[in-house]
């Protein structure tokens, strides 16, 4: 089975608006998703370039799937979609 792809974003207003506490939360994922994801950084989307989008940072990639006003809770619902579906 190839892994889900997880991608933070790490641009300014991602990173100022809890992108990194989202990085350090997916990060310590247990056991469970250790095999099953694979996360990395980017450094912009360029989601916020677009109109209002700054109020909905910070973006993460899951595979194709982007999220918004990212939290741990929300990224973790779609892995296990995903996972569950593949």
């Amino acid at each position: 089975m190839e892994k889900v792809k997880v991608k933070i974003c790490e641009g300014t207003t991602c990173f100022v608006m809890g992108g990194q506490a989202v990085k350090s939360m997916i990060s310590t994922l247990t056991e469970k998703y250790k095999d099953k994801i694979e996360i990395s950084s980017v450094r912009c989307f360029g989601t916020c370039n677009k109109s209002d989008s700054f109020s909905k940072a910070p973006y993460v990639m899951v595979d194709d799937e982007q999220i918004s006003s990212a939290d741990l809770e929300k990224v973790i619902a779609v892995i296990e979609r995903k996972l569950n579906n593949e």
